[in-house]
């Protein structure tokens, strides 16, 4: 079995491409990640890409897939730590990252700023090693 992090915008990918994720196959996330794909979700509806109906059926959709969502103690405390080591401004990348190092196998990141940060902290993983 191996465990992916994902960010929102991967989280989004796969329920846009409809993808089955390989059976032996875990996702993992921040607590946060569905706050961030609604934001993500709006911004694309605010900014003319996305039809307002699209994106709340997205939204349901996104409510199926199978993600252990994560926000205990020990995760936001790494992810503070995180956030002031790579002096960052948000801690939220640093939560990506934090759930990452600490309960996956590697990252799938559609952001390539948080692709960047987690140089040196969790191996990066491909999109397409989901469906393998």
């Amino acid at each position: 079995m191996t465990r992916f992090s994902i960010d929102a915008a991967t989280a989004l990918r796969i329920i846009r491409e409809d993808l089955e994720i390989a059976e032996h196959h875990r996702l993992v996330g921040p607590a946060a990640l569905r706050s961030d794909a609604l934001a993500l979700l709006y911004r694309d509806v605010r900014q003319g890409e996305l039809d307002e109906k699209s994106a709340r059926a997205q939204l349901e959709k996104l409510a199926s897939v199978r993600i252990r969502l994560l926000g205990d103690r020990v995760s936001r405390s790494v992810a503070w730590k995180l956030a002031l080591q790579l002096g960052l401004d948000d801690t939220a990348p640093a939560e990506y990252l934090a759930v990452a190092s600490l309960q996956a196998d590697a990252l799938i990141a559609e952001d390539p700023a948080l692709r960047a940060a987690a140089d040196g902290i969790v191996p990066l993983a491909r999109f397409e090693d989901l469906t393998r």
